[in-house]
């Protein structure tokens, strides 16, 4: 028994030691001598990413926001994602950044570059991407086992949802994110893949913008059945309620107007399957609404 515990030590050190080349979200080819062992996250959901990879205890800093599980909200701020304290991360020393595709700031990103230090870019797109991201994140931490196993875990529970849902009467969604202006998502967005995952279809998903300001004569052409709001943090935004003035639409008259908290629908991480869960069940309350 010792020997074969020595043998799985030994394992688990040559794999840390080995080269990793991987290739990121947005098309670049990263090589790191060895497994990263010092990591900076810049983005909430790349903090939850690694967590869940099994790699939580390598991050020795991170931005603001990041506050999932308990245990990120010890680890040191290095800014937020729009304004990054360099001279912070440059004392952490790590060996590897974990950056948000396109929700960090790129001047800063590219003074971090020509510093040398290992850059990877992650964003999933769509829900069946983040099991994958989780074992990516996994190899460049040298946690690829915890890493394997959660996205297994992750990738089961989306083909459930996806599989008990698929076969629901189809519903007009209008997902709204702001109210001044109105603010919406294309189907290009993970909330849109979301809502279709739930047997949803999202009314302005065809719109070219990822994040489309809208005006409420297009809600009322539109004419939801749904309306689904995550606004700015935990609790119920009181705009979404000011949809009643507009008693001509379906989702008033239905009394179908719900909120999901944003961060359980809008980060690019395992937990975003709570949010669907939750999506999908009011979904499944509102076609009730439709039967009685």
């Amino acid at each position: 028994m010792r020997a074969l515990v020595l043998l799985l030590l030994g394992l688990c050190a040559a794999a840390q030691a080995a080269p990793v080349t991987l290739t990121d979200d947005a098309g670049n080819s990263l090589t790191l001598p060895a497994s990263a062992q010092r990591i900076v996250s810049l983005a909430p959901h790349v903090t939850e990413l690694l967590f869940a990879a099994g790699a939580g205890e390598k991050i020795v800093g991170t931005v603001e926001y990041s506050d999932y599980p308990a245990q990120a909200k010890a680890i040191p701020r290095v800014g937020d994602n729009q304004r990054l304290d360099l001279e912070r991360i440059l004392a952490l020393h790590p060996d590897l950044i974990v950056v948000w595709l396109h929700g960090n700031a790129q001047r800063q990103l590219d003074q971090l570059r020509r510093l040398g230090i290992p850059m990877f870019y992650s964003e999933p797109k769509k829900l069946a991407d983040i099991g994958p991201a989780i074992e990516v994140l996994g190899r460049l931490a040298g946690t690829e086992i915890t890493a394997t196993q959660a996205a297994r875990q992750y990738d089961i529970r989306l083909a459930r949802l996806t599989r008990e849902n698929s076969v629901k009467a189809p519903l007009k969604v209008f997902f709204q994110i702001w109210d001044q202006p109105v603010m919406t998502i294309n189907n290009g967005h993970l909330m849109s893949d979301a809502i279709q995952t739930c047997g949803g279809r999202n009314v302005f998903g065809a719109l070219p913008a990822l994040v489309p300001t809208i005006d409420i004569e297009a809600v009322l052409a539109a004419d939801p059945q749904v309306i689904v709001a995550s606004g700015a943090d935990a609790t119920r935004p009181p705009w979404l309620d000011d949809w009643k003035r507009w008693q001509r639409l379906d989702a008033v008259r239905q009394n179908n107007l719900y909120f999901i908290p944003p961060e359980l629908i809008t980060r690019l991480a395992p937990r975003v399957l709570d949010g669907v869960e939750m999506l999908c069940k009011e979904l499944d309350e509102a076609r009730s609404h439709k039967l009685n």
